[in-house]
């Protein structure tokens, strides 16, 4: 299995995103040069265990959710982030979003065999 680095560097640039942080900020949370952050964002350098660890810590989050898409188990991440993401909706809300996800589910689904027929 390799490791991609530039999805991992996709997540860390949401993740910054998220938290309202500029790669500057970043960068100086852990110790790099904004070059250097600017470099792991786009997956042109590969970083140490010891920075991406340094890196999740200063964006709350952790190592796994940075990593998930070189994970072979990321489905169970995936749902975890899903759980995390409703913990703090009310019942109804949850009704709404799984009416969403069942829907979106049903469009991908056709969507996907209808893009099969294309190619057979």
């Amino acid at each position: 299995m390799e490791i991609n680095y530039q999805e991992i560097g996709k997540r860390i640039r949401l993740a910054r995103m998220n938290k309202n942080y500029t790669q500057d900020m970043l960068a100086e949370l852990v110790n790099l040069s904004t070059p250097h952050m600017s470099h792991i964002e786009s997956g042109k350098t590969k970083l140490s265990l010891p920075t991406l660890v340094r890196i999740a810590n200063a964006l709350s989050c952790t190592v796994d959710q940075l990593l998930c898409d070189s994970l072979e188990n990321a489905k169970v991440l995936f749902e975890n982030e899903i759980l995390l993401e409703t913990e703090d909706c009310t019942e109804e809300e949850i009704r709404i979003i799984t009416d969403m996800i069942k829907a979106l589910k049903k469009s991908l689904r056709k969507r996907n065999v209808k893009s099969k027929c294309h190619y057979e």
